[in-house]
């Protein structure tokens, strides 16, 4: 019985805190949220006596939320401002859908007062086509205006006015033909290439996969970087990769010789005690042990190295007027290293991290030509971090 009364002393705490949120949410003008938390209380039991706060209100917050959205609307529509259109059609849309959520509750009766409670229901339907025709016809020429200004940012934020207006209104006018446009003309064309002042030859592949922008990975929905000029495009931006220098080392092999040594197991043998006589157990026989050996390595460890380094400056440029916009310096460093060991001794008594050595020879180093090339892919990951810290366009 104790624990009955527990549960339903719980029950009542949290009905409580629930009236109390819609309560203060309908007295702060949160209407929506005093309608949505009347409504989940609603949902379920809701003749019962401890569910009648929630009706009354429910009542009250429906009744004040229709009230202000219709003023609203009236103000709206005094101010004569095509800029309204969305807002008046989302309230219409309000207030139909707030209708809709309530009605399956009903109906709700309020018993001290033995009445049911009232929710004056208006038909929107009308209204609401007839503001979503007046946002769709300022969306589309807004972005008419947007576009008629021929600058590069307005025509953006005519495609997001397009895309707004698909969304609500698919296949509207000449709505395909617009967001086409607006796509062309609010797109950033960056002309991307390499120079060399060097006095070594950039290898074809460096090039090649450096201006591959394709594999880039750079999410930029407005610029479009082309590693060839594509006759009829107007470019807006060129970006230039300036090889500065490239330092290559020489061709090392560095040696290191070293003794290991290392306990193993090499069989079991007797246990014996001070005075040198096997021990044995309580049941007689002899207590063996480990028998451990030391064993000894010498390892000749071999080091191939070879690194290049590379510095070069990355341009943007203004194509409009041939104006240099920014410089930002780009260094990358590739080792190539190659390790092969041998062993004079037990090989037991080597590391294992040390094992696959053994089984390696000396290779032919790389070209400097190679090495230049494997660069490409650090050098490509600066680029990548550049171009996004440093967009053409903030």
């Amino acid at each position: 019985m104790k624990k009955i009364g527990c549960v339903f002393g719980l029950f009542f705490i949290l009905l409580a805190c629930g009236v109390q949120q819609t309560r203060e949410a309908l007295t702060s003008g949160n209407y929506e949220s005093a309608i949505q938390i009347a409504v989940e209380n609603l949902r379920n039991r809701k003749e019962a006596k401890g569910k009648q706060d929630y009706v009354v209100l429910l009542e009250e917050s429906f009744a004040k939320a229709k009230e202000r959205d219709l003023q609203n609307i009236s103000l709206w529509r005094k101010e004569a401002n095509s800029a309204h259109t969305e807002k008046i059609y989302l309230t219409y849309l309000r207030l139909h859908n707030r209708q809709e959520l309530i009605k399956p509750l009903l109906p709700l009766k309020i018993l001290n007062e033995n009445r049911l409670a009232t929710f004056v229901f208006d038909d929107y339907s009308d209204q609401m086509i007839a503001s979503k025709k007046e946002w769709a016809n300022y969306l589309y020429a807004h972005a008419k205006t947007l576009m008629a200004t021929r600058e590069k940012m307005n025509y953006r934020s005519a495609y997001e006015n397009l895309i707004q207006l698909q969304q609500i209104a698919p296949g509207f006018k000449d709505i395909e033909q617009l967001l086409a446009e607006t796509r062309q003309k609010g797109t950033d064309y960056v002309s991307v290439a390499t120079k060399n002042e060097t006095n070594m030859v950039i290898p074809a592949r460096l090039e090649n996969d450096l201006l591959d922008f394709g594999t880039l990975g750079i999410n930029d929905p407005w610029t479009v970087y082309h590693n060839k000029r594509i006759n009829g495009t107007n470019y807006d931006y060129g970006i230039i990769v300036n090889f500065r220098d490239i330092v290559i080392s020489p061709e090392q092999i560095k040696e290191k010789e070293f003794v290991n040594e290392k306990q193993i197991k090499v069989g079991q043998k007797k246990l014996l005690d001070s005075n040198g006589n096997p021990v044995k157990d309580q049941q007689g026989n002899f207590v063996l042990i480990d028998d451990m050996q030391t064993v000894v390595a010498t390892i000749y460890e071999f080091r191939q190295l070879k690194s290049v380094q590379i510095t070069a400056k990355i341009e943007y440029i203004d194509l409009k007027n041939n104006q240099l916009l920014d410089t930002f310096p780009i260094a990358s460093q590739f080792m190539f290293e190659h390790i092969y060991a041998k062993f004079k001794g037990n090989k037991q008594a080597c590391d294992a991290n040390y094992l696959p050595y053994f089984e390696r020879v000396a290779v032919t180093f790389p070209t400097n030509e190679q090495m230049v090339a494997d660069s490409g892919q650090y050098l490509k990951n600066k680029l990548k971090d550049i171009l996004i810290q440093h967009k053409i366009r903030k």
